[in-house]
């Protein structure tokens, strides 16, 4: 196993003890930062489909597990949020940290609606709308700043593929 990828996979594991075990604790649900989605545009943005696409839906999937409504849900929006961004990601210069961040909160917004439809078409469950929506904002907000500080790392700027 080479070093990026050594160190990608100790990033991965270290995102998911934070949202699973730390920040739940301490910070309060639309102030969490989705550290997953985050990984998840990182991948698009630098990745390779071979290794991204099954990694962003197993990330997804980990997310239903400890923290999701229904199973697969959030696994579905993540790879869709994956295959979107990593097709236009193919045709931008996505070394950019502004890009990076833009490209989280959009996805941030991406994933709340995805999973806004999903549930609203597979589900009647009353009041779902408003439980889904009424975090948006600051949820968006956080994951952007979350993003700005992962566009801080040194490793950040690098011109190759890390996975």
């Amino acid at each position: 196993m080479n070093k990026p990828t050594l160190v990608f996979a100790c990033a991965v594991l270290s995102a998911v003890i934070l949202q699973v075990a730390v920040l739940p604790v301490h910070i309060a649900t639309p102030f969490k930062p989705d550290l997953l989605l985050i990984i998840v545009v990182y991948m698009a943005l630098r990745g390779t489909f071979e290794v991204g696409t099954p990694l962003a839906w197993l990330l997804g999937l980990l997310k239903d597990v400890f923290s999701g409504l229904y199973l697969g849900l959030n696994a579905f929006t993540f790879l869709l949020i994956f295959l979107v961004i990593k097709n236009v990601a193919d045709r931008l210069y996505a070394e950019s940290g502004f890009l990076f961040v833009v490209t989280v909160a959009v996805a941030t917004m991406a994933s709340v609606a995805g999973s806004l439809l999903l549930v609203l078409m597979l589900t009647q469950t009353p009041g779902i709308a408003y439980s889904i929506t009424s975090g948006l904002i600051p949820h968006v907000l956080t994951n952007a700043f979350a993003a700005s500080l992962v566009a801080l790392l040194p490793g950040f700027s690098r011109g190759h593929e890390t996975v």
